[in-house]
């Protein structure tokens, strides 16, 4: 009976240490923590829809377009912590943000794999046109313009229009744009706020655009200029990690910036997924994903991804 005992005894330990090594075994990469949920309703199970014939996804890969510096939106991180994705052209950094996280959802959804392409900001719209990226989820307005150039799947974010400056600016307690008047101000290079907003503020001083909303934040931090125009989750990131800084959000009254008509407005404050031009396939398949979400759910997505952004 000893014996037999001592033979259990042994087989368990050595059932018990097979079980502990197997998964260090097979696979050195770490699982990925899963993308913060915000409360957000479950994703829809849409793996049994066939999605092979959709240009760009016959082998089940989305490849996603972003330039991973344009917090909450998306950016760049040096680990896979909250759900963060490798990115796939610059090897050893992560993309997460906003943008990933919608990104997610859609991949989810359909059972596909996502790819992660930092891009700059200009090459965005390029590369969906060339087929390199099946999509840019990389917080771009609706305009007009630019749907002449790609088609746009979304709304997946209504983002208001806001200026950002410092606490101790004379701009700082400022109640319309007029009171903006005289400013050295800037905004990001080929966005409504550089080219359609600031245009707006009598005696403004426009310099050059920046090359990127980091580089914008920087330029008000050290004083080249006085105040920046941009959307509210780039202004309440920049907030987040900078409390000298203060947003007026002129929004709903006669001192906001002004367009032709609300339509007009719209497309320049709704953010959408671009796509190829005539790829319906694709936006049909990524609206549907997005119609689960009223506008509610994606500001708490949004103020989830400005929880969770890096200091730096």
């Amino acid at each position: 009976m000893r014996r037999l005992f001592a033979l259990c005894l042994t087989l368990a330990m050595l059932f018990a240490l097979t079980a502990c090594g197997g998964k260090t075994t097979t696979d050195d990469t770490p699982t990925p923590p899963a993308a913060p949920s915000a409360g957000l309703p479950p994703v829809e199970d849409l793996t049994g829809v066939d999605t092979s014939t959709i240009p760009g996804l016959e082998d089940g890969v989305f490849t996603v377009g972003m330039e991973c510096a344009y917090a909450p939106y998306n950016w760049t991180q040096m680990d896979n912590s909250n759900g963060a994705v490798p990115i796939s052209n610059v090897p050893g950094a992560y993309a997460n943000g906003y943008d990933v996280m919608i990104a997610q959802r859609i991949c989810e959804a359909y059972g596909w794999e996502l790819e992660i392409v930092s891009s700059a900001w200009d090459s965005l719209c390029p590369a969906v046109q060339s087929g390199t990226m099946d999509a840019n989820i990389a917080g771009q307005s609706m305009t007009a313009d630019r749907m002449m150039e790609v088609d746009m799947a979304g709304p997946y974010y209504y983002a208001t229009i806001v200026v950002l400056t410092t606490k101790d600016s004379d701009y700082a307690s400022a109640m319309s744009i007029a009171e903006l008047a005289g400013g050295r101000c800037t905004s990001q290079s080929g966005t409504i706020w550089y080219d359609t907003c600031l245009s707006q503020i009598e005696g403004a001083e426009l310099l050059a655009p920046a090359d990127s909303a980091p580089a914008m934040i920087m330029q008000l931090q050290t004083g080249a200029v006085d105040y920046v125009c941009t959307d509210m989750p780039t202004a309440m990131a920049a907030v987040a990690k900078d409390d000298n800084l203060v947003i007026l959000n002129f929004s709903g009254t006669d001192g906001d910036f002004q367009f032709a008509t609300e339509a007009e407005r719209a497309e320049n404050v709704n953010i959408g997924i671009s796509v190829q031009k005539g790829n319906t396939e694709l936006a049909e398949a990524i609206n549907t994903v997005l119609s689960a979400l009223n506008e509610e759910q994606f500001n708490a997505l949004m103020d989830q991804a400005i929880t969770i952004q890096p200091e730096v």
